[in-house]
């Protein structure tokens, strides 16, 4: 299926013709900037990972290879690309060579595993993915080579080998290379002896309304939906971030670029986050982007004075972290001018706490979801009061919150709403899955918010049952499923628990069956079952029965409304 045909089986015509006539969209391929940084920065950096430094000039080089490559192994316009990789420049060079021959990148985040992976393979149908051959102590290559034989429509898995394996495999026997795949080298290899040229590559080149990307998010059900988006939306996201989180921000010295910026990226690549704003902006902008595959607090300060980091981002925890950095005053953090932080509001200890020991860094909260991008932001000059807010909309787009009626209200509660040239093209399970997500050409965020007169937002809750754990989305049905095939468990529901560090954690609440199981048995039991660690619930509480509605269903409502205490006081 080609991505024109991915676009048109989700998202009217008229909204196409109506966003580009306005001057919304912009009608731009990011492969465009890319072809004049290579052109005109060539020794300047333009990336920074675990495995060093990387110039404009190497960047160009190995996308081209790497377009070439892929071309060789059967890509073509509309094929699904699934990456799997920490916050390393393979990530971001087989991103762009993909963007460049017109196919669909699918960025998954390293902490999944092998159920989540084979619902997302089933959905999106990647014919080639990506991997590192292993990530934490986790082999992501041995995982990827047993998902290929329940997945048929994988017929490439290449590999990238881990800097700590470069350095133990002096002899090159690729031992940790699984049977029937590639290696890194090999892809690149194809491409540089490839009997395309860039005029055969062009061929492929997509049209700005193609879907180019496509990320699974977790849903109400706790299924996994895949969001597409297209070169446009992407670049309208790209362009909101620039106008409202940059405004003021001077380009760094000698950058020869109006907005080459210094970035930061501690979240992941295949997380909407690290995707717009770690990958596609420092490359949309000629800029320098720093990267962290594995966050530490520590080494992010020290970065910041070693690279002149100017622009970072992340979710509360990562703020809080830093302020908790022994001797904070001892490091050149004067060219850190702004963090956003996102995935929950800012609370108002760290907030002064940032005040406090950040002067020359100015903290912005935002709101966002897969589908829509960073949607409402903070502005630099805003006052204390407003940045404990989710902040408001950005350039043309809209947010609203309305009552039961349906009706837009004011210092009032009710369920968010937004509309507007960010939002994405579609799901992947196509038209009528995506309009029911739609009331009246407004988007249904499954969020609760209030919205004061001046148009800001504050977050008060879901209608979604999820939990959101350090900014990621946890699917709750899915470990709730998984939790009751465990025999002690009778009934069990997950809500989220306030944390003052990660924001929210999952707590289980269980009707045990016979002897009630402790909270390790059942993190082993969900390891067994190969859930994403990171998911697992980190309190237990057993109950005798639930609250339930007459119709029988778990009033969660009331279970979280034993944390409201400790809600108040983080």
């Amino acid at each position: 299926m080609s991505a024109k045909r991915f676009f048109e089986t989700t998202l009217a015509s008229e909204r196409i013709d109506e966003l580009s006539a306005s001057g919304a969209w912009p009608n731009r391929l990011l492969d465009e900037r890319i072809d004049r940084w290579t052109a005109e920065r060539a020794g300047e950096p333009v990336i920074t990972d675990r495995f060093g430094t990387m110039t404009w000039g190497e960047l160009g080089a190995d996308i081209d290879a790497v377009s070439k490559g892929l071309l060789e192994i059967g890509v073509r316009p509309g094929t699904v690309v699934q990456l799997q990789l920490p916050n390393w420049r393979h990530f971001v060079v087989t991103a762009v060579a993909c963007d460049r021959i017109g196919a669909v990148v699918n960025p998954v985040a390293p902490i999944f595993r092998h159920n989540e992976l084979t619902v997302m393979s089933e959905l999106g149908r990647p014919m080639v993915v990506v991997t590192a051959d292993s990530y934490r102590g986790f082999k992501l290559a041995e995982m990827h080579a047993e998902l290929r034989e329940r997945c048929e429509w994988v017929t490439e898995l290449v590999v990238v080998p881990s800097p700590e394996t470069l350095q133990s495999d002096a002899d090159g026997d690729e031992s940790w290379l699984p049977e029937g795949a590639i290696t890194w080298e090999d892809l690149v290899e194809e491409g540089r002896f490839s009997s395309y040229d860039r005029a055969a590559v062009d061929l492929c080149r997509p049209g700005p309304n193609d879907v180019c990307e496509m990320m699974f998010t977790s849903g109400t059900t706790g299924l996994p939906k895949g969001v597409m988006h297209t070169h446009n939306i992407l670049s309208v996201a790209v362009d909101a971030f620039l106008d409202t989180v940059c405004e003021g921000l001077d380009p760094h010295p000698g950058a020869g670029a109006p907005q080459a910026y210094v970035t930061h990226m501690a979240s992941t690549l295949g997380h909407q986050t690290g995707y717009l704003y770690g990958m596609r902006l420092p490359l949309y902008t000629g800029g320098h982007v720093v990267m962290q595959d594995v966050w530490d607090p520590v080494e992010f300060v020290g970065l910041i004075g070693q690279h002149r980091i100017q622009l970072s981002m992340g979710a509360t925890p990562f703020l809080a972290d830093v302020l908790n950095v022994d001797d904070l005053a001892g490091y050149d953090l004067s060219t850190w001018q702004r963090f956003l932080c996102a995935g929950a509001a800012i609370p108002r200890p760290v907030l002064e706490r940032a005040l406090e020991l950040l002067p020359d860094c100015v903290v912005m909260p935002g709101w966002g979801m897969t589908e829509t991008g960073l949607l409402t932001v903070g502005r630099p000059s805003d006052p204390l009061e407003r940045r404990l807010t989710d902040g408001r909309a950005v350039d043309d787009n809209k947010v609203r919150v309305i009552d039961e009626t349906g009706q837009a209200v004011t210092d009032a509660e009710g369920d968010l709403q937004c509309r507007g040239s960010a939002l994405f093209a579609g799901y992947m399970a196509g038209r009528e899955f995506t309009e029911q997500s739609w009331t009246e050409g407004w988007f249904d965020t499954g969020d609760r918010a209030v919205m004061n007169s001046d148009g800001y937002i504050s977050i008060a809750g879901r209608t979604k049952d999820l939990v959101i754990r350090g900014g990621e989305n946890v699917p709750v049905k899915e470990v709730e499923d998984v939790l009751l095939r465990h025999p002690g468990v009778g009934v069990v529901a997950i809500v989220a628990k306030p944390h003052e560090r990660l924001g929210e954690i999952g707590c289980a609440f269980v009707q045990p069956v016979g002897e009630a199981p402790t909270l390790a048995e059942l993190t082993e039991f969900l390891g067994d079952q190969q859930v994403t660690r990171q998911f697992w619930p980190e309190e237990l509480v057993i109950v005798d029965e639930f609250p339930m509605t007459p119709s029988g269903k778990i009033q969660k409502y009331r279970l979280r409304e034993r944390f409201d205490e400790e809600r108040r006081c983080i």
